[in-house]
């Protein structure tokens, strides 16, 4: 599998990395916890170095679960979580609200506990998952300073912020990344977020590569979801690409983007990944997978998608989809 780097930061990962969201049980519907791991050890076989995951993803329950999954080669691939996100903890509701809480005692406790659920001693990249607006960006960057010196972790880095953000956040740490939403249905962060990582020479880590799920090809008209699930209010981050009133449009575009896939010998995941690695600032295009038949299939996201062809794809979403995120529009922070 192609790599790439982080920016300038000499961090180096696979250009797919495994996205361990649907890992967080009560969050993505039920899944084979078996299965799951069998997915993110499918996925190392094929070539992947980077395994992202948090402690919010299921209250606990995805960084657990991937620590079991990993433990056989965790000296061998970059490991991801995220934090300064909290949750109540005997609320058995997975759906329910959060917080973002980045106050630095707490946010100490929670590395020690990700840690643990684990089974590591360090975290190579550990990002704040979502901005705290309650106190400045310095206060979480301190603390993952504090915890850089103890070797916790490694590196630092933020998920879901804006360039004001990262730019506060920087003068306090050497930020490597941020994690943003970016797929074929949703290119917002082009218009400011991109350029300004460029610009300071970090790298991107896309989440929802393949729309979380509207991209995997399997979802018809009207499909629905349980109460275990947190696409059920069809919002995502912003839009409502599976919204009630844009599901059936979107669903119709993507039977039209499996006949491209199929043109070019691809699936319609392979076709979604690979649509994100062509945009040159990504780092590594996350993919969740809970069975090693979906693991499979996102590895052969690894192949150079030509501009024609990307062109081809953005001209058929924007003209018939519905519910997109267009390049520019503001990203929910």
């Amino acid at each position: 599998m192609r790599k790439r780097m982080f920016g300038n930061s000499g961090l180096e990962t696979s250009v797919i990395g495994y996205g361990g969201w649907p890992m967080g049980r009560g969050m993505y519907g039920d899944f084979d916890d078996d299965q799951a791991i069998a997915a993110a050890r499918t996925s190392y076989e094929g070539g992947i170095t980077l395994f992202d995951t948090a402690a919010v993803y299921g209250w606990g329950y995805g960084e657990t679960l991937m620590g079991k999954a990993i433990k056989d080669f965790r000296d061998d691939i970059v490991l991801v979580t995220k934090g300064a996100r909290e949750w109540v903890r005997d609320n058995p509701d997975r759906r329910a609200a959060t917080v973002s809480d980045s106050d630095p005692k707490r946010l100490l406790a929670s590395i020690d506990e990700s840690l643990e659920r684990l089974q590591t001693d360090h975290i190579d990249l550990f990002l704040i998952h979502w901005p705290d607006h309650d106190r400045a960006f310095s206060e979480p960057m301190e603390a993952l300073e504090q915890a850089k010196k103890a070797g916790k972790i490694l590196h630092t880095g933020v998920s879901n912020f804006n360039t004001s953000m990262m730019a506060e956040s920087l003068e306090t740490s050497p930020i490597v990344t941020n994690q943003i939403g970016y797929h074929i249905f949703d290119r917002r962060p082009e218009a400011e977020v991109m350029p300004f990582i460029k610009e300071n020479e970090m790298g991107i880590m896309a989440y929802g590569s393949l729309s979380h799920g509207l991209l995997t090809g399997t979802w018809g008209a009207y499909k629905t979801f349980g109460d275990d699930d947190w696409r059920k209010n069809g919002a995502n981050f912003g839009i409502s690409s599976w919204g009630p009133d844009n599901l059936a449009a979107n669903v119709a575009v993507v039977e039209k983007l499996k006949v491209i896939a199929a043109d070019h010998g691809k699936t319609i995941p392979q076709l979604a990944i690979a649509w994100v690695l062509a945009n040159e600032t990504i780092s590594v295009a996350l993919a969740g997978s809970v069975t090693p038949a979906e693991a499979t299939d996102n590895l052969g996201g690894d192949w150079e998608m030509s501009a024609e062809l990307r062109n081809e794809i953005d001209d058929l979403v924007l003209a018939e989809g519905s519910g997109v995120g267009i390049s520019g529009m503001e990203i929910a922070t």
